[in-house]
């Protein structure tokens, strides 16, 4: 069911349960993804399928659904010949999917939708979204979000997901972007050990988003598990807010073949212990399924 609490009230009395990867879930459906746009492809082409992956996802015991908009840029559209009035309409689609399956959803607890912002890099798609860096000054990289942050903030989520972000000068421009837009945002990094992706110290760039009133939770995303305990340390201690946790599964991406390598290193254990230091939004990312956010919300919920 949808919730008439916001979701920083519920922040405030106890840990919230994230969904998973939304790409490898609709891999998983059978959809195939190898494209510029990604999972925002079926925007377009199956929107179905992208409220069903939602569906699996609340059903699997999810509190927080991550819209398929993460990808999904006017600039990327365009370059598919979609118009920027139809690429609005498929952003604002994006919400509407996930409120879709939150009704359908057999939950008797409050459900609630994050519209999904990427990075930069992710209209790229050339893996500059794990590098930050892109010769854009914060200005620049301030006029590119914004539009698409209106846009998504007119669709009415709960609440916008500022993630997988690379650097603190990108992370700068998201903070100056969400301004005045009436919908709050959580600031998640991709990250190394204790740096962003582009190098920075983790305190510093935590530190941008002490004093935004809009920003309801800060942490990491994107990156492997074992990078998460010192970011809920570091996040909670220089921002005092609570601290948002979604890694991958731990397995690695090999960008030359588009496959992944490795083993899962996602457990419960790791849950456990996110929990206990202070995660308050907690889930996965890349090759994180329904099977393991129903472990998490075993661990979160019922501290298994």
């Amino acid at each position: 069911m949808t919730s008439d609490t916001s979701l920083a009230q519920a922040l405030s009395t106890g840990p919230v349960v994230l969904d998973g990867g939304m790409s490898n879930q609709l891999e998983s459906a059978g959809h195939d993804l190898s494209d510029e746009l990604w999972s925002a492809r079926l925007l377009t082409e199956r929107p179905e399928a992208i409220t069903e992956a939602h569906l699996a996802y609340y059903e699997a015991g999810a509190d927080v659904a991550i819209t398929a908009s993460y990808q999904a840029t006017f600039e990327g559209f365009a370059r598919r010949g979609i118009s920027r009035e139809r690429a609005a309409e498929l952003l604002a689609l994006s919400v509407e999917l996930a409120r879709e399956a939150a009704r359908r959803a057999k939950a008797e607890r409050p459900l609630w939708v994050a519209a999904s912002v990427g990075p930069y890099g992710a209209m790229l798609a050339d893996g500059s979204e794990y590098r930050g860096r892109y010769g854009l000054t914060v200005d620049e990289l301030e006029r590119f979000h914004r539009p698409r942050l209106e846009v998504l903030a007119a669709a009415a989520p709960d609440v916008l997901a500022l993630e997988t972000v690379p650097d603190a000068d990108e992370a700068k421009a998201l903070l100056r972007a969400v301004r005045g837009l009436g919908v709050p945002a959580w600031l998640s990094y991709s990250v190394t050990g204790d740096r962003t992706r582009a190098g920075q110290p983790l305190e510093e760039a935590f530190a941008l988003a002490a004093e935004a009133e809009e920003i309801i939770a800060v942490g990491v995303n994107c990156c492997a598990p074992e990078d998460v305990d010192g970011a809920i340390r570091t996040a909670a201690r220089v921002t005092g807010k609570p601290v948002v946790v979604y890694p991958n599964s731990g397995e690695s991406w090999d960008a030359e073949s588009r496959s992944w390598r490795g083993e899962s290193r996602f457990t419960p254990a790791q849950v456990r212990g996110w929990r206990e230091a202070g995660a308050r939004l907690i889930g996965g990312c890349c090759r994180v399924g329904p099977g393991a956010v129903s472990g998490i919300s075993g661990v979160v919920r019922r501290g298994d």
